[in-house]
C-alpha cells in the first residue's frame, strides 16, 4: 500500500502502527481516546497546520515499506 494524501489517517494507523509517532511529530493528533481520528492524511495536514505534506508522506511510506504490509486485526 501506498500512503498518499487522500489516505486515510485510520487506515493508515491500523495497518502500520508505528505511523502515529510521525503523524504526531509532524502535529497531526492520529489517536484520540485510543481510536484513529478520521478524515484524510490531506484534510488533516491542513486542519492542522503541516507545512510539509511531501515529508509527512514520505516519512509514513518508509516506515510502511520497513513494516512490509503489516495488518492489524480489530
Amino acid at each position: 500500500m501506498t500512503i498518499t494524501p487522500e489516505s486515510t489517517i485510520e487506515e493508515v494507523v491500523v495497518r502500520y502502527p508505528d505511523t502515529v509517532q510521525v503523524f504526531f511529530r509532524h502535529g497531526i493528533p492520529a489517536i484520540s481516546c485510543g481510536a484513529p481520528i478520521w478524515g484524510t492524511i490531506q484534510e488533516n495536514a491542513e486542519k492542522y497546520g503541516v507545512k510539509d505534506l511531501e515529508a509527512l508522506l514520505r516519512e509514513l511510506n518508509e516506515i510502511a515499506e520497513q513494516q512490509g504490509g503489516l495488518s492489524v486485526k480489530l
